[in-house]
């Protein structure tokens, strides 16, 4: 189906072409509307183009109203303190829209596909081989999730990185451990859960470790495993393969609870780009990007000093000849650009990394790499902060497992709906569906409600609260209008365009009907909290609507069909929303 023009589209075509008549040279100007208390739009460009003219606002605002043409769309237009024009949309437009809207049996509500889609990589969930995943990996991956499907539903091309530490010295101490030890990793991938798995991980790390530091001899062994690694030596590869085997068991197990998909294709490790790097470094340096110092390959920056006012370089190799992480991000940075044909780079990266990638991305600009028509973002993210506004940790001081923190929210969630349940519809299956499904979509909305470069508190009453701005007020508006088209019986949803619409009823479809626009805002700032915020607006207009009009006692059948269908687009409109976030709706709740 195509694309359905917004209200707010139309009512600036109509605001264009009477600018033009009344002012020539405003032709193709933008009238810059926004919502107003006093009205449906409100135009304010007027005032500019006046200024720009030296003309009278006012008297210029006066000339265009009377050039707008009223009736099918615009109801009324009136001028507005010194030179602002109030806009009213007719009921009957509201609801043709929404119409339009909702037979678009795609599931996309008439939102347009972006007019020339590009290629973007998104890196994001960078969880670590063999350790344990924290409440630290949980924003990374929820809100780059959410932004691919963001980027995703516009149309984007898009493709999935997780760039996971799967290279360096550890490796070398936990293959030589393992190939002393076989026994303690005795299976085949897949036979153990994901718990098991990241308890023998654990287990063979902390022994590893331990006689690491006891045994001169076994760290000298370990040391050399490291050189055997990187030269590529297929004995030690086999056994370091097993490590990421048995790690993948336990990433997909959390992120399955985390309801994300992750697949192997979109898992490129540090070792992933371990071919590239001498490469890399040649290019940098014969370029003259880089230079060496004191033996290191580096890049120096005239705005980036140390406190002792010395230059602080970007160390792509060291001294000794091994590589650090920046040789592996702008090897990653070549790839993606020139293998993947990439147009942007989105990185969803703790904020404290910022200098890094400030460097990282310099330095590919200076090579080539980045340029006007190819560019890279770190989207950076705050920390997760307990209720006492500190970085969230446990009693004993240490980072909370990603794991512990979703089985309790689920655990919360799960009493919300059990004790929601009054009448027992629900049986004790779907009650822990239903648990998991409010629990973790608690716990994405609240990460994704708060602007991703802002700190936020970890607070498990306020996320599954049935008040307030929280996923379980969305999940359960959505809830009740099922249940409302569930009990309609022989009443089915239709637009009637001849009626005459309530206050609440016209807040409502205007707002709806502002949903592609809402699409466009987030995705295009890579801002999940934009769509979060639209549809809690959504669901408390709905909430207002179903307190002021009576849906199935309204007065006559035509406008039982109308409000019907003003529930239906709004349902829709919610499931849509929520999925590009990650959430889901249940049916009943």
């Amino acid at each position: 189906m195509a694309s359905v023009t917004s209200l707010s589209d139309s009512v600036q075509q109509h605001l264009a072409t009477a600018l033009s008549a009344t002012l020539p040279e405003a032709a193709g100007a933008d009238p810059l509307l926004r919502r107003s208390d006093r009205a449906d739009f409100q135009a304010n460009g007027v005032m500019a183009l006046a200024k720009k003219a030296k003309a009278n606002p006012r008297e210029l605002a006066t000339r265009v109203v009377a050039e707008v043409a009223t009736g099918d769309v615009i109801k009324d237009v009136e001028v507005s303190g010194p030179g602002f024009l109030n806009i009213t949309i007719t009921d009957a437009a509201i609801i043709r829209n929404l119409a339009a809207r909702h037979a678009d049996d795609t599931g996309r509500l008439g939102v347009p596909h972006a007019g020339q889609p590009g290629t973007t990589v998104v890196d994001y969930a960078q969880p670590n081989v063999a350790k344990e995943m924290h409440v630290g990996h949980l924003r990374s991956a929820v809100i780059g999730d959410s932004v691919v499907k963001l980027l995703e539903f516009t149309g984007e091309n898009v493709v999935r990185r997780h760039h996971i530490g799967d290279w360096g010295t550890q490796f070398g101490m936990l293959i030589q451990y393992l190939d002393e030890h076989p026994h303690e990793l005795d299976h085949k991938s897949g036979e153990v859960s994901g718990e098991e798995a990241m308890s023998n991980l654990d287990r063979l790390y902390k022994s590893a470790r331990k006689l690491f530091d006891s045994d001169e001899e076994f760290k000298t062994r370990a040391r050399r495993r490291v050189v055997d690694l990187q030269a590529g030596d297929p004995h030690t590869l086999a056994t370091w393969q097993k490590f990421v085997d048995e790690s993948k068991i336990y990433f997909y197990s959390v992120f399955e609870k985390l309801d994300m998909e992750i697949s192997d294709p979109d898992i490129v490790g540090e070792s992933g780009y371990n071919d590239m790097l001498a490469e890399t470094c040649r290019l940098l340096e014969e370029s003259g990007v880089a230079v060496r110092s004191e033996g290191a390959l580096c890049v120096f920056f005239d705005d980036i000093k140390g406190p002792d006012g010395n230059p602080v370089p970007l160390i792509v190799q060291k001294s000794d000849g091994g590589y650090g992480y920046a040789a592996t991000d702008l090897s990653a940075i070549r790839d993606r650009v020139f293998r993947l044909k990439a147009t942007s780079l989105i990185y969803v990266v703790d904020a404290r990394q910022s200098l890094h990638f400030k460097m990282v991305f310099e330095t590919a600009r200076r090579a080539g790499w980045l340029n006007e028509d190819v560019h890279a973002h770190q989207l950076a993210f705050g920390t997760v902060l307990g209720k006492d506004g500190k970085p969230f940790k446990t009693r004993e001081g240490e980072t909370v497992r990603l794991v512990d923190l979703l089985d309790e929210a689920i655990d919360r969630a799960t009493a919300v709906v059990r004790e929601k349940d009054v009448r027992h519809q629900l049986s004790e299956g779907e009650i822990t569906e239903r648990g998991a499904q409010v629990g973790i979509g608690a716990v994405k909305y609240a990460d994704l409600s708060t602007s991703a470069n802002r700190d936020y508190k970890f607070d498990l009453d306020q996320m599954v609260s049935l008040n307030g701005d929280t996923s379980v007020y969305l999940q359960y508006a959505y809830a009740r209008i099922q249940s409302i088209l569930r009990k309609a019986g022989e009443a089915r949803p239709a637009a009637h365009p001849e009626l005459d619409l309530h206050e609440a009823e016209r807040a409502l479809g205007l707002h709806a009907d502002a949903f592609a626009a809402a699409v466009a805002e987030a995705a295009g700032e890579y801002a999940p909290h934009r769509m979060t915020a639209y549809l809690y607006q959504l669901a408390s207009l709905f909430t207002s609507f179903y307190d002021k009009c009576p849906v199935l006692g309204a007065d006559t059948p035509e406008q039982v069909a109308n409000r019907l269908f003003l529930c239906d687009v709004t349902a829709r409109t919610l499931h849509q929303g929520m999925a590009l976030l990650g959430i889901r709706t249940p049916e009943r709740l």
